[in-house]
C-alpha cells in the first residue's frame, strides 16, 4: 500500500482499460438524452429536430477531440478543472469546475427523478433519493464495481432500444414524410433543440474526469471518447428516425415517454412495460457515472482547496474519494427530493456548455507536439457551446448564468481576502 493510501489522500489507483472507459461513457449518455431530452427537444425545434441532433453531435465532436487531446496531456481526475487551471490559469479551471459541478448536479437529480417516474410515478421523489443512495454506496465500494454494473445497465439498454426501433421499422404506420424539416422548424428552434440535446451527448465527459482511474491514459483516453460518441450517435439517430416515422414531432413533444409512446403507436402496447423498465435502467446507468464523474471534479477542486479540502481523501482500501462521494450522493439527494426534471435539463446544458467552452479555449494553447488538434476543432467547439449555451430556454440562461457569477464572484472575493491575509 502507497503512503498516500495509508494517510487517506493522493493518488487513485489506475483499474481501467478501453472497455472500462467507454461503457462508463456509453453508461453517461445513453438513456440521458434518448429518453428524456427527445420531447422537450421536439417541442423547441417541431420537424427539424434531427438537424438539432446533428449539430448537437457536432459540437460534442469537435468538444470530445478537443477533451481526449487534454485528457491524454494530463491524465488526471477533475477534466476540464484541470486543463483550464493548466492552460489558461487558476480562475477559468474553477469557472469550468464550478460550472461542470453545478450543471452535473441538476444531471443526477434530473436523472434519479427519471428512475422514479417509470418505476413508481406515484413516489417519483421517494425512489429517485433510494435510487440515490444505492448507487452511492456502489461508487463507494470501488470503480471496477461501478464499470462492472454499468456493462450491464449499457446491455439491457441498446436490448430494449434495439426492441423500439425493430417495432417501429416493421409497425407498417411509419410516414417518411415525418422526417421533412417544414415550415415549424426556425432556427433558433433547431438551435434551443440542439442545446437540450447536448445534454444527451455530455457523458464522454465522465472518461476524461476519470483519467487519473485510467490504465495508460494517453492511447486509453483518445480511444474510448470518439468511440462512446459515436455508437451513442449511431444508436440515438436510429432511435429518433425510427421514433419520428411513427409519432411524428409533434407526437414526440405531447408526451413525456416518447419510446413508450411509439411501440403503443406501432401496435405492440406489451413492449410498453419493457420500455418503461428500460427507460428506468437507463436512467440508472446514467446516474451511476454522473455521481462518479461530478465526485472525481470535487476531489480535483478539494485538493486546490477550492472546496473543502477534506473531500480530497482517498479510501485506504477502496481507493475512492468517498467524502467527496458521499458530499456529493447528499446534495444530489436533497435536490431529487425538492426538484422536477425538466428544469434540470436547460441548467444542467447552461453549465456543461460553459464547461466544455473552457475546455476547447483550452485545447487551442496545445503545440503540435503536445498532440494539439486540428485550429478548426477547438474554434468550432467553443464558438458552439456559447451559441448552444445563449439559445436554450430563457429561464435556463438565466439561472445557469446567475450560478456561474455566483461561483466567480465567491472565487474573486476568496482571492482578494487571502491577498488580504
Amino acid at each position: 500500500m502507497s503512503t498516500s493510501a495509508t494517510t487517506g489522500t493522493g493518488e487513485l489507483k489506475r483499474h481501467l482499460g478501453v472497455s472500462d472507459a467507454v461503457l462508463i461513457g456509453l453508461g453517461s449518455m445513453i438513456g440521458a438524452g434518448i429518453f428524456a431530452a427527445l420531447a422537450p427537444a421536439a417541442a423547441a425545434a417541431g420537424s427539424g429536430l434531427l438537424p438539432g441532433l446533428a449539430l448537437a453531435a457536432v459540437v460534442a465532436y469537435c468538444n470530445a477531440t478537443s477533451s481526449a487531446r487534454l485528457a491524454a496531456r494530463y491524465p488526471q481526475s477533475g477534466g476540464t478543472y484541470v486543463y483550464g487551471r493548466e492552460r489558461l490559469g487558476e480562475f477559468w479551471g474553477y469557472l469550468a469546475g464550478w460550472g461542470f459541478v453545478v450543471g452535473k448536479t441538476a444531471s443526477c437529480a434530473a436523472m434519479a427523478l427519471t428512475v422514479g417516474s417509470y418505476v413508481w410515478p406515484g413516489q417519483a421523489h421517494a425512489v429517485a433519493v433510494a435510487a440515490v443512495v444505492a448507487l452511492t454506496a456502489v461508487n463507494y465500494a470501488g470503480v471496477q464495481k461501478s464499470a462492472l454494473l454499468t456493462r450491464a445497465i449499457v446491455a439491457v439498454v441498446l436490448a430494449v432500444l434495439a426492441v423500439v426501433v425493430t417495432s417501429c421499422l416493421t409497425s407498417g404506420v411509419m410516414d417518411t414524410a415525418r422526417l421533412d424539416v417544414g415550415a415549424d422548424a426556425s432556427f433558433g428552434g433547431v438551435l434551443q433543440a440542439a442545446g437540450l440535446l447536448f445534454f444527451a451527448f455530455a457523458g464522454y465527459a465522465r472518461i476524461a474526469t476519470l483519467g487519473e482511474e485510467v490504465r495508460d491514459p494517453q492511447r486509453t483516453i483518445p480511444r474510448a471518447i470518439p468511440l462512446a460518441l459515436g455508437i451513442t450517435l449511431v444508436v440515438y439517430a436510429a432511435v429518433a428516425v425510427c421514433v419520428l416515422l411513427v409519432l411524428g414531432p409533434g407526437g414526440i413533444a405531447r408526451t413525456a415517454a416518447p419510446l413508450v409512446e411509439a411501440v403503443h403507436a406501432a401496435g405492440v402496447p406489451a413492449l410498453a412495460p419493457v420500455v418503461r423498465a428500460g427507460a428506468a435502467v437507463a436512467a440508472l446507468g446514467s446516474l451511476l457515472a454522473l455521481i462518479l464523474g461530478v465526485s472525481r471534479t470535487t476531489l480535483a477542486m478539494a485538493r486546490d482547496r477550492h472546496l473543502p479540502h477534506a473531500l480530497a481523501a482517498v479510501h485506504p482500501r477502496f481507493q475512492v474519494p468517498h467524502r467527496a462521494e458521499l458530499a456529493v450522493g447528499a446534495v444530489v439527494a436533497v435536490l431529487a427530493a425538492t426538484t422536477d426534471v425538466r428544469g434540470a435539463i436547460g441548467f444542467s446544458s447552461f453549465g456543461v456548455l460553459v464547461y466544455y467552452a473552457v475546455a476547447n479555449a483550452s485545447a487551442w494553447t496545445l503545440s503540435p507536439a503536445e498532440g494539439r488538434p486540428a485550429r478548426v476543432v477547438p474554434i468550432a467547439g467553443a464558438a458552439g457551446c456559447l451559441v448552444l449555451a445563449f439559445a436554450l430556454p430563457v429561464a435556463s440562461v438565466l439561472t445557469g448564468a446567475a450560478v456561474i457569477a455566483a461561483g466567480a464572484a465567491v472565487h474573486g472575493l476568496r482571492k482578494a481576502a487571502a491577498r488580504r491575509a
